[in-house]
């Protein structure tokens, strides 16, 4: 068996895309379909940059979206190859949770490039600039991961002053892969985190250059904002089941996909427990469109399991052959 994947924020660089664009008159109207849908030139920035627009979530977001979508596209269109054949599910982390959604066909592509667009401005609007941050925890696993956010609130109550009157956040984002947490929270709590992770014993803490805290309960404006933009969302049954991030499980439903999507503005992304989830389903194939980011994490949560990942045109026509 066979799952798509799809990636998340983070994976966006300049030049996203352009070759791509220059190859294929499929992924130039891919490209096409969402700069209209944005009224924007997204397509300009992800090819020209600057990469520190580029890099603004409500940006990125779609970015990536289209990114990969191109990719796939190209596949079906002019490789042949459909995804309701070829695939049993699709999952992506995070916003590659919507772009798994799109490519199984449960929203349309203008859609998903708005909602994203809502995403990423909400989740930027729902926390301060410079109170919120993220952290990833090198070498530590889930529980470790919950252990070492645990401390860091304990540590700042302890001390007294103004900040032991706070309800401080401090959680964990994104279990990735036994050897990747993220977390997120207060900045004061996650700083603090990273002082002490590695005497608790991860190998290595480093702050992430993001822009809000996501993916913890200080997003949750940003999680009514996208129940309100779902509400008024066409959305239709998968082609084939999505594993959702905040329960690692396969959902097909309109509505159950809507409340997913809403949970995982706030919930944490179970990446690692998805792929294992997806693996005891019988899927032994992963394929990721638009990156090279979820492939390392695939391996190392299923050792066994074989990896492709698939960004230019001669990775497409490679896979093609394959197929």
């Amino acid at each position: 068996m066979r799952a798509f994947i799809f990636p998340g924020q983070g994976s966006q660089t300049v030049g996203m895309g352009r070759a791509l664009a220059e190859a294929s008159p499929t992924a130039r109207e891919v490209l096409q379909e969402v700069d209209d849908a944005l009224g924007q030139s997204l397509s300009r920035l992800m090819a020209d940059g600057p990469i520190d627009e580029l890099t603004l979530t409500e940006n990125a977001q779609p970015a990536i979206m289209a990114n990969a979508i191109a990719t796939l596209r190209v596949l079906e269109k002019e490789g042949g190859v459909r995804l309701a054949d070829k695939a049993d599910y699709v999952a992506g982390h995070s916003l590659g949770e919507y772009t798994a959604l799109c490519a199984a066909g449960a929203f349309d592509l203008g859609t998903t490039a708005r909602l994203l667009r809502v995403r990423g401005l909400a989740m930027q609007a729902a926390v301060p600039v410079g109170e919120g941050a993220m952290a990833a925890l090198l070498g530590a696993d889930l529980a470790l991961a919950q252990v070492i956010a645990g401390a860091a609130v304990d540590a700042i109550l302890a001390e007294g002053g103004p900040n032991s009157n706070r309800q401080l956040v401090c959680t964990v984002a994104n279990d990735n892969d036994p050897s990747q947490v993220v977390i997120s929270g207060h900045r004061i709590a996650i700083e603090r985190a990273v002082t002490l992770a590695k005497e608790l014993g991860a190998k290595r803490a480093v702050l992430l250059p993001v822009s809000a805290p996501f993916h913890c309960p200080l997003m949750q404006d940003a999680a009514d904002a996208m129940e309100n933009a779902l509400l008024d969302a066409d959305l239709s049954a998968p082609v084939v089941p999505v594993f959702c991030n905040v329960d690692a499980a396969a959902i097909a439903s309109p509505g159950a996909i809507r409340v997913a999507l809403v949970q995982q503005v706030t919930g944490m992304v179970r990446w690692r427990e998805s792929v294992l989830a997806m693996q005891a389903a019988g899927v032994s194939q992963f394929v990721e469109f638009g990156g090279k980011v979820l492939g390392p994490m695939v391996k190392r949560i299923a050792p066994d399991a074989t990896v492709t990942s698939v960004v230019t045109m001669d990775d497409i026509e490679d896979l093609v052959g394959r197929l």
